[in-house]
C-alpha cells in the first residue's frame, strides 16, 4: 500500500503538477513529499493522488492537487511569512503552507473539520500552525497584518476585512465569482490605499459562507 501511494504520488507531482506549468520548485518538492492520503477518508485513500477534488464531509472538499499547487505557487513565499488561510478544510492546504512558511493562522466553521484536521497537525508535529473555528471571511484581526493570505472557497466578492488585514507589501490569493464558477484573483497591496490585482484563470470551489462571504440561504 505504501509503495503504490508513494508512487502515486510522484506521479502526481511529475504528471499533474509539473507538467501542467507549476514551476516553484519548493511548493513541487513538498507536495511531493507532504501525504496527501492522510488526510482523506480511508475508503478515498487509493484516490488521493488524483488531480480532482475529493469530498471531506460537511459538504466540502479537499481540492485537487493541480489547484493547491496553483494557488501556493501564487503566494511566492520565500520562508519567513506569516500567512492566513481562510477555510481549513482536510488541514492539507495549511500543512503544506507550514512548510514554506513561518507560521499559519488557519480558520475553519465547521467544528468537526477543524478536530480531525488538528489531530492530524498534531500527528505530523506541524506546530508553527495555530488554528480556530470561526467566520473566516472576517479574518483574524488579533493577528494581522498577514503577509500572505489565501482563501479557499469562493467568494461572491473580495472581503474588505481581508483587505484590510494584508500587510504593505502582501498579497491575497482567492476565488471570486458565483457559487458554481470563480475567478482566481491575485491581489497585492503596494501601500496603505494601493493595491494591483490579476487573474490567474478559471476554478471552482465551495462557497465562501460568513458575513463578508455568502449567506447560507443565500442563491447564487
Amino acid at each position: 500500500m505504501s509503495e503504490h501511494l508513494e508512487e502515486a504520488r510522484r506521479e502526481m507531482v511529475e504528471r499533474h503538477l509539473r507538467a501542467r506549468g507549476i514551476h516553484d520548485e519548493r511548493v513541487l518538492e513538498a507536495m511531493g513529499r507532504l501525504e496527501r492520503h492522510q488526510f482523506v477518508d480511508g475508503p478515498m485513500m487509493n484516490r488521493a493522488y488524483e488531480d480532482r477534488a475529493l469530498p471531506i464531509g460537511q459538504g466540502q472538499t479537499i481540492s485537487q492537487p493541480w489547484i493547491v499547487a496553483l494557488m501556493t505557487e501564487a503566494l511566492q513565499l520565500v520562508g519567513d511569512e506569516r500567512v492566513l488561510e481562510v477555510g481549513t478544510g482536510s488541514g492539507y492546504q495549511a500543512a503544506l503552507l507550514s512548510r514554506l512558511c513561518a507560521k499559519v493562522y488557519t480558520i475553519e466553521r465547521h467544528s468537526e473539520l477543524l478536530i480531525r484536521a488538528r489531530r492530524i497537525f498534531e500527528t505530523l508535529e506541524l506546530d508553527n500552525i495555530i488554528s480556530r473555528r470561526g467566520d473566516g471571511s472576517i479574518g483574524w484581526p488579533a493577528e494581522a497584518p498577514f503577509d500572505r493570505i489565501i482563501v479557499t472557497a469562493g467568494a461572491p466578492q473580495v472581503p474588505e476585512a481581508l483587505v484590510r488585514q494584508l500587510a504593505i507589501g502582501g498579497r491575497l490569493v482567492l476565488p471570486v465569482g458565483d457559487r458554481r464558477e470563480q475567478e482566481l484573483k491575485v491581489i497585492d497591496r503596494l501601500s496603505e490605499s494601493a493595491f494591483r490585482g490579476r487573474s490567474a484563470g478559471s476554478c471552482a470551489f465551495v462557497p465562501l459562507l460568513g458575513k463578508e462571504g455568502w449567506s447560507p440561504n443565500q442563491p447564487g
